[in-house]
């Protein structure tokens, strides 16, 4: 399999698809999943003739199980290994969720001339915790309560998130998909417990608002109005206030997500984006 090894001597496992001449476009993933999510966006874009890069996060998919460095900083840092590794130029990087914040924190900081566009799906900027200076985020007693779910049965927990709220299958109209299900449940239980218990204070505490103010490439945020995972108002409709070349599209009815449930609306307005 192909891999990198950081600095820190972590294996980060990664695909890579195309023409190495072609532009690159990378994607970053949700928690606690893996490369595998990107999959129908992986062949639609290939197909359309770029280069499709998707790494598996530390601690998740087939990287190491880090017990260290599973919070944003280390995150950024490996995708800056991994692009200075790929020697990549004018990549678009898409992220979704936790992966969105891990967009936005490495686009802040990336070399000049790596990063064209980045693009934000169902994502945790700017920040999801609720604290005195973002009043609308979530509890911490929310994430407390994940906490809780995957300590006492991981294997369980992992099966009720995809069955509800992830996909909106808990919804009286859903179309359950029991194969996007399994898959969920296979690409979460390839990770280790203790980087995904580490992540959930990564994806929840870290305050990406001046990564967002500090991006000066075009960014297309995504949001599924009826996203139940991370909710649109204290998302998608702050960011889009903090960046500076800013595109907001949201989607009546979808859910967190969207890019599984329904690709063929997510990859035509990407691919519109890219081209633009």
């Amino acid at each position: 399999m192909p891999t990198i090894t950081t600095a820190d001597g972590t294996e980060i496992f990664y695909k890579d698809w195309g023409s190495k001449t072609a532009q690159p476009i990378v994607f970053h993933h949700g928690w606690p999943l893996s490369a595998d999510d990107w999959d129908a966006q992986m062949m639609f874009f290939l197909g359309e003739g770029y280069r499709v890069i998707a790494h598996d996060r530390r601690g998740h998919g087939r990287s190491t199980q880090t017990d260290t460095g599973n919070e944003m900083d280390t995150y950024a840092a490996d995708v800056a290994a991994l692009t200075d590794h790929l020697d990549l130029k004018d990549a678009i990087h898409v992220g979704h969720s936790t992966g969105g914040g891990e967009v936005a924190h490495y686009v802040a900081q990336a070399k000049p001339g790596r990063v064209a566009k980045a693009v934000l799906i169902g994502a945790v900027p700017p920040i999801m915790l609720q604290t005195p200076a973002n009043p609308g985020g979530l509890p911490m007693d929310v994430f407390d309560g994940f906490r809780a779910a995957l300590l006492a049965n991981r294997a369980q927990f992992f099966r009720d998130v995809p069955e509800g709220p992830f996909f909106g299958f808990n919804r009286p109209d859903a179309k359950v998909s029991p194969g996007l299900i399994d898959n969920w449940w296979r690409q979460g239980m390839m990770g280790g417990a203790k980087a995904h218990y580490d992540c959930i204070k990564a994806f929840s505490e870290t305050d990406f608002t001046d990564d967002l103010k500090a991006i000066e490439v075009p960014v297309l945020i995504m949001h599924g109005e009826d996203d139940q995972i991370v909710p649109i108002a204290d998302s998608a409709h702050l960011a889009i206030k903090l960046v500076k070349h800013g595109t907001l599209k949201t989607y009546p009815g979808l859910p967190h997500g969207m890019a599984s449930t329904h690709p063929e609306v997510i990859n035509a307005d990407l691919l519109a984006f890219f081209k633009a």
